[in-house]
């Protein structure tokens, strides 16, 4: 079953895809934050043209594990969504998956033999988005 990843923000929202086996997580794109609502039919729109089967949405916790100002609008966000959507919402605490889509954005692409070539910023929240996707995904295929 493919599943949507979420990556709230203030500004905007990435979105990551799995693959129909639940295995692989894959960036898919970003939303411009608008209206709530806007907001709200993008996600459902892009549930429904995918195929998912159900949506993880980052909790962004703090390093101690406490619910923030951000993570508290993440929680109102995934309370409104559920009354848009059909399929089921799951919340995944994302520490560190910002922190680990900057240091990707960061390497180098091995492939190209110009120095200091390095992804596009603006993929960033879809990259996060991916790296939320891929831990819950992991989460739920156990220990290899």
């Amino acid at each position: 079953m493919k599943l949507l990843g979420l990556d709230v923000g203030e500004k905007r929202i990435g979105v990551a895809i799995s693959d129909p086996s639940g295995v692989l997580a894959f960036p898919l794109t970003i939303l411009q934050c608008q209206e709530e609502g806007r907001d709200m039919d993008e996600v459902a729109r892009l549930v429904a043209e995918n195929g998912a089967g159900g949506v993880v949405v980052g909790l962004p916790r703090s390093l101690s594990g406490e619910t923030g100002p951000q993570a508290e609008k993440v929680l109102t966000f995934v309370a409104t969504l559920k009354e848009r959507i059909e399929v089921p919402l799951y919340i995944y605490d994302e520490r560190l998956s910002t922190v680990a889509a900057q240091r990707r954005t960061q390497e180098p692409d091995r492939g190209d033999r110009r120095k200091g070539k390095r992804p596009v910023k603006k993929h960033l929240d879809a990259d996060a988005a991916a790296i939320i996707l891929q831990g819950y995904l992991d989460t739920q295929r156990g220990p290899l």
